[in-house]
């Protein structure tokens, strides 16, 4: 199961998410989208996981703050106790023994990142 996590501003587009999640290396073979529960309902990721045809995986952030990453942000984890949002959220959807298949990006306006991992599922 390949799965892209996604971190992001409240206020960000979806051209934003997008241009991230493109250059994590698209949505080709993803069965879903992850991110942060209390963002999982923005509008602009849910229009991204229609036009990918996945379902969005809401990560609460109590389990997010348990999970090391590979990049670190001082901000992210100050707020949320992990190194990056896309990268924790990808690796908890994806399953306990998921791998990262492409570290954190971030998009041009730095309002979005994404990164995917793979794994047997949650």
């Amino acid at each position: 199961m390949k799965v892209a996590g996604l971190g992001f501003r409240k206020d960000v587009t979806l051209a934003s998410l997008r241009e991230a999640l493109l250059a994590a290396g698209g949505p080709a073979g993803l069965a879903a989208v992850a991110t942060v529960s209390d963002k999982a309902d923005t509008e602009s990721l849910k229009q991204l996981a229609r036009e990918c045809g996945v379902p969005i995986r809401p990560i609460p952030a109590e389990t997010l703050a348990g999970i090391d990453t590979l990049t670190q942000s001082e901000l992210v984890a100050e707020k949320f106790g992990t190194g990056s949002v896309a990268e924790a959220a990808a690796l908890a959807a994806a399953g306990p023994r998921a791998r990262l298949i492409a570290t954190r990006v971030i998009s041009r306006d730095r309002t979005a990142t994404a990164a995917i991992a793979e794994g047997d599922g949650a």
